[in-house]
């Protein structure tokens, strides 16, 4: 039917823990029929049960049925934070340097 892999984070800006949602699943199958929301929210369940701040996670900018489900219960795009990376062949460059 579908996941929800998640971990623990840290705000040394907030001080406080909160989760970070790395993928949520649903089989095309199974899309449309409640189990996203079932799984975001049992994630959201544990973030209070655990007395943590907050519950984020990324979505691609082009992924807009994800973006409108999102949208759906409340989440906001945090519009003032730019994620960067480095994989590849800059990642090794960089470590080595």
């Amino acid at each position: 039917m579908g996941y929800a892999l998640y971990f623990k984070s840290y705000s040394t800006f907030f001080f406080f823990s909160g989760i970070y949602l790395e993928d949520l699943y649903v089989t095309p199958k199974h899309r449309g029929s409640g189990a996203g929301k079932a799984l975001l929210k049992r994630v959201a369940q544990v973030v209070v049960e655990r007395g943590y701040g907050r519950l984020e996670w990324s979505v691609l900018d082009w992924n807009k049925p994800a973006i409108e489900f999102y949208l759906s219960f409340g989440a906001q795009p945090m519009s003032d934070w730019t994620m960067y990376r480095l994989t590849g062949k800059a990642l090794a460059q960089f470590a080595t340097k």
